[in-house]
Formats: C-alpha cells, sequence, structure tokens
C-alpha cells in the first residue's frame, strides 16, 4: 500500500494530500465516535477533497452531492444552507466521516478502489463495531450498504438511505430526513445530538 501511494503520488496527482488521508480519524476518535457517515472515495477535482467524507475545504465551490445533502439538511431541520461545504464541525461532534477508500487518483473516480485501502477501513468499522456504547451508522448508496454485514453488535443502530448524487437523489434521498433520525436514534440510546447546523 505504502510503495503503491508513493509511486502513485511519483507520477500523478492525488487527492487528498498527504497530510489529508486520515484528517477522519484525526477529527473524530473512535473512542467519541457516535455517528458514522460512510463515503466511497474522496472528491476527484483540484482542491476539493479535504480528508473527510463529502466535505470540502471554505472557499471551495459545493460538489453536487454535498449539495444535495445540505439541502436535505435543511429540509429536515431547518437548518440553514451554508455558503460552505465544511463539515469539520459535525466531526468534532463524534460524527466519523469516513470514506472507504482514502486516496483517489485525480480525475479519475474509483481509481484507488480495491488497492488496500478497504482492508483498513474495514477494520476501521470493526473496531467501532466493538464498542460497548451504541452507534448510529448512516449508510448512504449500495456501496455503503454493503458494509452492513461488518456491524453485528445488536446495540448498534444502521440506517440506510439513498445515495444523495445528483443520479439518485430524486429516488428516495430527498425527504428521507437521516439528520432527524439519526438524532432520534441517538436519544434514544441516552447520547447527546448532533447539532447539524453549519457554522459560516
Amino acid at each position: 500500500m505504502t510503495q503503491f501511494l508513493h509511486d502513485e503520488r511519483s507520477a500523478h496527482h492525488v487527492f487528498p494530500p498527504q497530510e489529508k488521508v486520515f484528517a477522519s480519524l484525526d477529527a473524530t476518535s473512535l473512542s467519541d465516535t457516535k455517528v458514522v457517515i460512510l463515503g466511497q472515495d474522496p472528491y476527484h477535482g483540484d482542491g476539493q477533497a479535504d480528508g473527510l467524507a463529502f466535505s470540502v475545504s471554505k472557499g471551495t465551490p459545493i460538489p453536487p452531492s454535498l449539495r444535495n445533502i445540505l439541502k436535505e439538511l435543511h429540509d429536515d431541520t431547518g437548518a440553514a444552507i451554508p455558503s460552505h461545504g465544511n463539515l469539520i464541525s459535525w466531526a468534532q461532534q463524534g460524527v466519523l466521516l469516513l470514506n472507504t477508500t482514502l486516496t483517489v487518483r485525480g480525475g479519475e473516480a474509483g481509481s484507488h478502489y480495491g488497492r488496500g485501502w478497504e482492508t483498513l477501513t474495514d477494520v476501521i468499522i470493526r473496531k467501532i463495531n466493538e464498542k460497548p456504547d451504541s452507534v448510529v451508522f448512516l449508510l448512504w448508496g449500495a456501496h455503503a450498504r454493503k458494509k452492513k454485514t461488518l456491524i453485528t453488535q445488536p446495540h448498534h443502530v444502521v440506517i440506510e438511505g439513498v445515495h444523495p448524487s445528483p443520479l439518485s437523489a430524486y429516488r428516495g434521498f430527498f425527504g428521507s430526513k437521516p439528520f432527524s433520525r439519526v438524532n432520534t436514534a441517538l436519544e434514544q440510546v441516552g447520547h447527546r445530538p448532533i447539532d447539524w447546523a453549519i457554522p459560516s
């Protein structure tokens, strides 16, 4: 894996930058994790990926999937649609924004799939599954839902839904109220709900 990434970075643009590859785990420790939102692989456009699934840095145009997430957030909770797409405020409250593949070649979605990252991220999901405290897993789309088999402990909560991409958002993502459903589940297991509103 290390050699593969070295070779890739030597020959191609790879996102996110090296120092942000593990940003999701830096922002949300496994011990603090209350919610897991699984993504697939990082954004592959220049300057987009910030190491948190679905998130982009302030000042970066909001990608279509994230724009749909923010629209549903507003429709679900009434939270204002922010002018940026940085989701660090969620991560700081215990929402692990984890892509199952942590790097991607620029301009080539899925290019690092099957290169070893999934082994690591499956281990992370299994470690969270071992937590004695209940965790809410939010699985959007077929790729994320495949990871449901790793979540075996009955005290965890799994919420499945349609992916927010423009290809599928109108087939059940819009109107699914994932954020209020997560908070309801958190309160039922004794956790404080997430403040989903994103600071400007």
